[in-house]
């Protein structure tokens, strides 16, 4: 991975801002103050604005104006995720509907006593999804790397006070898996991102949207080295209030009993998710948030 360094960009101060916004005003008054954050990262943001306009012009095939008028949009898409996050999980008011596709599907992992992975993205909003973990009858856990910067993260644990989820860091200790297999034994889910690393992590090139890109093996080798479901979920906006989410049919493959069968079959699970993130991208491509040369 060429520019990512696992970092959020971004200052207390601005989170600080959109909590006290978020407070105040209704959704679609604070999602037009955005449009003055967004003037300034649209100028003077210029590494991250050549390889969101790269992704729409050269990987989705847009024009150039085309091309333009996207990255506008997904700079704005993406404060209104933290908006909505804000908003959802600080007690604020603020209501979300939600459409399901496959919801019955995490049902039945959770009914199958073995624990899963949900892998998902840097597309859409998966914090919102937290809004439905009420509705599965298992604990969820978030794998994340822990790089993020600590004063925004210990500020926003301040102010969301009501998620559903438990947070697992990503540590050089390896002390992550003893966490996840502690949580598979409880018959709890795991949710993972399949779309990023930090530079030393093992990777596997896979063609996607039409070059080789570099994508974490972890995964979609841990779903296999523990012998449990896995489903690749999403949660993308489609209105200012309104989500869609997704779920894919769970992918259970017997235990393997060599290194290469289980190298097969996580290659295979890494071949589904891409199929499932380009279909996603197909449909809602202003919700691509990965900021660095991805196809690098």
């Amino acid at each position: 991975m060429a520019d990512w360094n696992g970092k959020t960009r971004g200052g207390v101060s601005g989170y600080a801002i959109f909590v006290f916004l978020v407070s105040f005003l209704p959704l679609k008054a604070v999602y037009w103050v955005l449009h003055f954050v967004v003037l300034y990262f649209f100028f003077f943001s210029p590494e991250a604005f050549k390889s969101i306009f790269g992704f729409f012009y050269t990987r989705k095939k847009f024009g150039r104006l085309k091309s333009l008028r996207y990255v506008w949009r997904n700079y704005h898409m993406l404060g209104q995720s933290l908006i909505d996050k804000i908003s959802l999980y600080s007690g604020c008011g603020h209501k979300f509907t939600f459409d399901f596709d496959g919801e019955e599907y995490l049902q039945e992992i959770a009914r199958g006593g073995k624990g899963g992975f949900l892998v998902s993205a840097h597309v859409g909003n998966w914090d919102v999804a937290g809004g439905m973990f009420d509705r599965i009858d298992s604990k969820i856990h978030i794998v994340m790397l822990d790089a993020e910067h600590r004063r925004i993260k210990d500020y926003l644990a301040g102010v969301l006070k009501n998620q559903k989820f438990n947070i697992i860091p990503i540590k050089d200790d390896f002390s992550h898996l003893v966490k996840i297999k502690e949580a598979l034994q409880n018959n709890e889910l795991i949710c993972i991102h399949g779309d990023r690393f930090v530079p030393g992590a093992k990777t596997v090139r896979k063609m996607f949207l039409g070059d080789e890109a570099s994508f974490p093996a972890g995964p979609f080798i841990l779903p296999v080295k523990f012998n449990v479901p896995v489903t690749f979920v999403f949660a993308m906006k489609e209105r200012s209030d309104h989500y869609h989410f997704f779920a894919s049919k769970p992918v259970l493959f017997n235990l393997p009993l060599t290194a290469q069968e289980r190298k097969n079959r996580s290659g295979l699970l890494l071949d589904q998710y891409i199929s499932e993130l380009e279909m996603m991208l197909d449909k809602y491509p202003e919700q691509w948030f990965n900021y660095y040369d991805f196809w690098s």
